[in-house]
């Protein structure tokens, strides 16, 4: 027997994950390198919208220093994103009545 109960608390579920989706998409998360050389911006589903190089570490003495930061910088804000999206979709997900949410 189908229960038209379930099948309409999973749409309300589906509904609710994409307009998450669309908000994770419109939220930008902005991250700085500790010495302000690197800005990084990602969106909510973890696209790279934006980087920043400040002039000063384009010099060739700076290279391992830039790449470091770059590399730290991204990472940051992949994390917070992750975070985020992870954050925004727990109550959907709780909304499951799935073991362990």
């Amino acid at each position: 027997m189908v229960d038209f109960g379930k099948i309409k608390d999973l749409y309300k579920l589906q509904k609710q994950a994409r307009e998450i989706q669309k908000e994770l998409k419109d939220t930008e998360i902005e991250a700085k390198s500790n010495d302000g050389w690197v800005t990084v911006v990602f969106n909510g589903e973890q696209h790279l919208q934006e980087i920043e190089i400040a002039e000063e570490a384009l010099k060739p003495e700076n290279k391992r220093e830039l790449e470091k930061q770059l590399k730290n910088t991204i990472s940051q804000s992949i994390s917070r994103s992750q975070a985020l999206a992870a954050e925004k979709m727990k109550d959907v997900m709780g909304g499951l009545n799935l073991p362990g949410m």
